[in-house]
Protein backbone atom coordinates (compact mmCIF):
# COMPACT_ATOMS: atom_id res chain seq x y z
CA UNK A 1 0.00 0.00 0.00
CA UNK A 2 1.34 3.27 -1.39
CA UNK A 3 1.55 5.71 2.30
CA UNK A 4 3.28 9.23 1.89
CA UNK A 5 2.47 12.77 2.23
CA UNK A 6 2.26 11.72 6.20
CA UNK A 7 1.66 15.58 7.74
CA UNK A 8 -1.14 17.15 8.51
CA UNK A 9 -4.18 17.87 6.49
CA UNK A 10 -5.44 21.63 6.80
CA UNK A 11 -9.99 21.14 6.32
CA UNK A 12 -11.87 23.44 5.22
CA UNK A 13 -14.21 26.19 6.69
CA UNK A 14 -17.80 26.09 7.63
CA UNK A 15 -19.64 29.30 9.38
CA UNK A 16 -21.38 28.60 12.53
CA UNK A 17 -24.57 31.17 14.17
CA UNK A 18 -21.87 32.56 16.44
CA UNK A 19 -19.72 33.67 13.26
CA UNK A 20 -16.98 31.62 14.36
CA UNK A 21 -15.43 29.22 11.59
CA UNK A 22 -14.35 25.53 12.04
CA UNK A 23 -12.83 22.73 9.97
CA UNK A 24 -15.09 20.93 8.00
CA UNK A 25 -15.64 17.35 9.36
CA UNK A 26 -14.02 14.67 6.98
CA UNK A 27 -16.98 12.58 5.67
CA UNK A 28 -16.18 8.71 5.28
CA UNK A 29 -16.78 7.69 1.59
CA UNK A 30 -16.16 3.73 2.08
CA UNK A 31 -14.55 1.68 5.17
CA UNK A 32 -13.18 -1.92 4.55
CA UNK A 33 -11.60 -4.37 6.90
CA UNK A 34 -9.29 -6.45 5.27
CA UNK A 35 -6.78 -8.91 5.77
CA UNK A 36 -3.94 -5.88 6.98
CA UNK A 37 -6.30 -4.16 8.93
CA UNK A 38 -8.87 -1.16 7.91
CA UNK A 39 -8.71 1.05 5.18
CA UNK A 40 -10.84 4.03 4.72
CA UNK A 41 -11.67 6.58 2.11
CA UNK A 42 -12.60 9.90 3.05
CA UNK A 43 -13.47 13.66 2.01
CA UNK A 44 -12.41 16.30 3.30
CA UNK A 45 -13.36 19.82 1.45
CA UNK A 46 -12.46 19.43 -2.00
CA UNK A 47 -9.72 16.25 -1.00
CA UNK A 48 -9.80 12.41 -0.96
CA UNK A 49 -7.69 11.24 2.27
CA UNK A 50 -6.86 7.47 2.45
CA UNK A 51 -6.45 6.55 5.99
CA UNK A 52 -5.23 2.99 7.12
CA UNK A 53 -5.57 1.60 10.99
CA UNK A 54 -6.61 5.07 11.68
CA UNK A 55 -3.12 6.68 10.47
CA UNK A 56 -3.21 9.01 7.64
CA UNK A 57 -1.18 8.13 4.45
CA UNK A 58 -2.03 10.17 1.93
CA UNK A 59 -4.16 12.94 0.06
CA UNK A 60 -5.04 14.39 -3.34
CA UNK A 61 -3.20 17.38 -2.35
CA UNK A 62 0.05 17.69 -4.10
CA UNK A 63 1.71 15.20 -5.28
CA UNK A 64 4.94 16.65 -6.22
CA UNK A 65 7.29 13.69 -4.21
CA UNK A 66 5.32 11.14 -6.11
CA UNK A 67 5.76 12.55 -9.36
CA UNK A 68 9.67 13.41 -7.94
CA UNK A 69 9.94 9.45 -7.35
CA UNK A 70 9.06 8.81 -10.97
CA UNK A 71 11.39 11.39 -12.49
CA UNK A 72 14.35 10.72 -10.19
CA UNK A 73 14.72 7.38 -10.96
CA UNK A 74 14.27 7.72 -14.54
CA UNK A 75 16.63 10.66 -14.58
CA UNK A 76 19.00 8.03 -12.70
CA UNK A 77 18.86 5.15 -15.12
CA UNK A 78 21.35 4.90 -18.15
CA UNK A 79 19.17 6.07 -20.87
CA UNK A 80 17.84 2.51 -22.15
CA UNK A 81 15.10 2.35 -24.51
CA UNK A 82 11.15 1.86 -23.10
CA UNK A 83 12.50 1.25 -19.39
CA UNK A 84 10.24 -1.73 -17.39
CA UNK A 85 8.71 0.30 -14.49
CA UNK A 86 7.20 -1.33 -11.43
CA UNK A 87 5.33 1.10 -8.62
CA UNK A 88 4.92 -0.14 -5.31
CA UNK A 89 1.64 1.22 -4.16
CA UNK A 90 -1.19 2.73 -6.03
CA UNK A 91 -1.93 5.20 -3.47
CA UNK A 92 -4.57 7.99 -4.92
CA UNK A 93 -2.90 7.71 -8.40
CA UNK A 94 -0.06 10.47 -8.71
CA UNK A 95 2.55 8.21 -9.71
CA UNK A 96 1.17 6.14 -11.76
CA UNK A 97 -0.76 8.91 -13.58
CA UNK A 98 2.87 10.72 -13.92
CA UNK A 99 4.11 7.71 -15.50
CA UNK A 100 1.89 7.26 -17.56
CA UNK A 101 1.95 10.85 -19.28
CA UNK A 102 5.73 9.90 -20.02
CA UNK A 103 6.26 8.38 -23.40
CA UNK A 104 10.05 7.22 -22.35
CA UNK A 105 8.62 4.47 -20.35
CA UNK A 106 7.81 1.12 -21.62
CA UNK A 107 5.92 -1.61 -19.60
CA UNK A 108 4.26 -0.02 -16.23
CA UNK A 109 3.31 -2.29 -13.43
CA UNK A 110 1.18 -1.57 -10.58
CA UNK A 111 1.51 -3.48 -7.34
CA UNK A 112 -1.20 -3.17 -5.06
CA UNK A 113 -2.16 -5.64 -2.29
CA UNK A 114 -5.49 -3.61 -1.07
CA UNK A 115 -8.28 -4.33 -2.62
CA UNK A 116 -10.21 -1.48 -1.48
CA UNK A 117 -8.17 0.99 -3.35
CA UNK A 118 -8.04 -0.70 -6.51
CA UNK A 119 -11.97 -0.81 -6.19
CA UNK A 120 -11.70 3.12 -5.62
CA UNK A 121 -9.90 3.78 -8.37
CA UNK A 122 -11.33 0.83 -10.92
CA UNK A 123 -15.29 1.78 -9.53
CA UNK A 124 -14.60 5.19 -7.34
CA UNK A 125 -13.67 8.64 -6.87
CA UNK A 126 -10.02 7.68 -7.19
CA UNK A 127 -10.67 7.34 -10.83
CA UNK A 128 -10.58 11.20 -11.28
CA UNK A 129 -6.93 11.07 -10.61
CA UNK A 130 -5.90 7.42 -12.89
CA UNK A 131 -8.68 6.33 -15.49
CA UNK A 132 -6.07 7.75 -18.78
CA UNK A 133 -3.76 6.06 -16.57
CA UNK A 134 -4.93 2.61 -16.55
CA UNK A 135 -6.46 3.21 -19.94
CA UNK A 136 -2.76 3.12 -21.48
CA UNK A 137 -1.81 0.44 -22.52
CA UNK A 138 1.35 -0.37 -20.88
CA UNK A 139 -0.15 -0.03 -17.72
CA UNK A 140 -1.52 -2.89 -15.32
CA UNK A 141 -2.07 -3.66 -11.69
CA UNK A 142 -0.74 -6.54 -10.16
CA UNK A 143 -2.92 -7.24 -6.92
CA UNK A 144 -0.65 -8.58 -4.70
CA UNK A 145 1.92 -8.11 -1.78
CA UNK A 146 4.72 -6.18 -2.76
CA UNK A 147 7.49 -8.11 -1.34
CA UNK A 148 5.70 -11.49 -2.73
CA UNK A 149 5.73 -10.05 -6.02
CA UNK A 150 9.52 -9.11 -5.69
CA UNK A 151 10.42 -13.14 -4.45
CA UNK A 152 8.29 -14.78 -6.98
CA UNK A 153 11.08 -16.05 -9.71
CA UNK A 154 8.08 -15.88 -11.99
CA UNK A 155 7.58 -12.44 -12.07
CA UNK A 156 9.68 -10.40 -14.55
CA UNK A 157 12.54 -8.56 -13.54
CA UNK A 158 12.38 -4.94 -13.81
CA UNK A 159 14.89 -1.49 -14.89
CA UNK A 160 13.50 1.06 -12.28
CA UNK A 161 11.44 -0.08 -8.90
CA UNK A 162 9.79 3.15 -7.67
CA UNK A 163 8.43 2.13 -4.07
CA UNK A 164 5.98 3.75 -2.02
CA UNK A 165 3.77 1.43 0.34
CA UNK A 166 4.45 3.23 3.63
CA UNK A 167 5.92 6.04 5.32
CA UNK A 168 9.69 5.37 4.99
CA UNK A 169 11.73 3.14 6.79
CA UNK A 170 11.99 4.77 9.62
CA UNK A 171 8.23 4.55 10.71
CA UNK A 172 5.70 1.91 9.08
CA UNK A 173 2.46 1.93 9.43
CA UNK A 174 2.25 -2.12 8.93
CA UNK A 175 4.50 -4.40 10.90
CA UNK A 176 4.81 -6.45 7.78
CA UNK A 177 6.11 -4.07 5.34
CA UNK A 178 9.58 -3.46 8.06
CA UNK A 179 10.89 -6.44 5.73
CA UNK A 180 11.00 -3.86 2.30
CA UNK A 181 13.63 -1.90 4.29
CA UNK A 182 15.40 -4.74 5.44
CA UNK A 183 18.75 -6.46 4.56
CA UNK A 184 16.77 -9.39 3.32
CA UNK A 185 14.18 -6.69 1.50
CA UNK A 186 16.92 -4.90 -0.54
CA UNK A 187 18.55 -7.83 -1.40
CA UNK A 188 15.11 -8.78 -2.94
CA UNK A 189 14.75 -5.59 -5.03
CA UNK A 190 18.55 -5.90 -6.25
CA UNK A 191 17.36 -9.53 -7.52
CA UNK A 192 14.58 -8.56 -9.26
CA UNK A 193 16.56 -5.16 -10.70
CA UNK A 194 18.53 -5.46 -14.21
CA UNK A 195 21.42 -4.74 -14.11
CA UNK A 196 22.39 -1.16 -14.10
CA UNK A 197 18.45 -0.84 -13.08
CA UNK A 198 17.28 2.40 -10.27
CA UNK A 199 15.60 1.63 -6.70
CA UNK A 200 13.69 4.51 -6.29
CA UNK A 201 11.84 4.61 -2.53
CA UNK A 202 9.62 7.31 -1.10
CA UNK A 203 9.95 8.06 2.29
CA UNK A 204 8.36 10.68 4.60
CA UNK A 205 11.34 12.08 6.13
CA UNK A 206 15.56 11.94 5.04
CA UNK A 207 16.93 8.81 6.94
CA UNK A 208 20.95 8.46 6.72
CA UNK A 209 21.36 4.84 8.29
CA UNK A 210 18.54 3.88 5.79
CA UNK A 211 21.10 5.56 2.98
CA UNK A 212 24.47 3.27 4.72
CA UNK A 213 21.76 0.25 4.45
CA UNK A 214 21.26 0.62 0.89
CA UNK A 215 25.19 0.75 0.50
CA UNK A 216 25.65 -2.25 2.64
CA UNK A 217 23.54 -4.68 0.77
CA UNK A 218 25.50 -3.91 -2.34
CA UNK A 219 23.84 -0.68 -4.14
CA UNK A 220 25.68 2.20 -6.11
CA UNK A 221 24.80 5.92 -6.40
CA UNK A 222 23.04 6.18 -3.36
CA UNK A 223 21.51 9.82 -2.92
CA UNK A 224 18.63 10.77 -1.25
CA UNK A 225 16.42 13.79 -2.49
CA UNK A 226 14.21 16.04 -0.22
CA UNK A 227 10.95 17.83 -1.39
CA UNK A 228 10.07 20.61 1.06
CA UNK A 229 6.62 20.23 2.35
CA UNK A 230 4.22 23.24 4.37
CA UNK A 231 4.82 21.33 7.86
CA UNK A 232 7.68 19.54 9.11
CA UNK A 233 10.73 17.78 7.81
CA UNK A 234 10.84 17.29 4.17
CA UNK A 235 9.59 14.15 2.16
CA UNK A 236 12.92 11.92 0.60
CA UNK A 237 13.29 9.97 -2.04
CA UNK A 238 15.99 7.44 -1.41
CA UNK A 239 18.01 6.06 -4.74
CA UNK A 240 20.25 3.50 -5.58
CA UNK A 241 21.84 1.67 -9.02
CA UNK A 242 22.20 -2.07 -8.81
CA UNK A 243 25.68 -2.40 -10.13
CA UNK A 244 26.04 -3.46 -13.86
Amino acid sequence: MNANNAHSVAGTKSGTRTGTYEPEAPEVLDRREGPYGEVVLRRHGGLLQIIANGCFLMDTSDGRSERLLVDAALGALDGRPDPALLIGGLGVGFSLAHAAGEPRWGRITVVEREQAIVDWHLDGPLGELSRAALADPRASIARTDLLAHLRDDRAPRYDVLCLDIDNGPDWTVTEDNDGLYSPSGLAVCKRRLTPGGVLAIWSAKPSPAFEAALRDAGYEQVRTEEITVARGVPDAVHLAVRPG
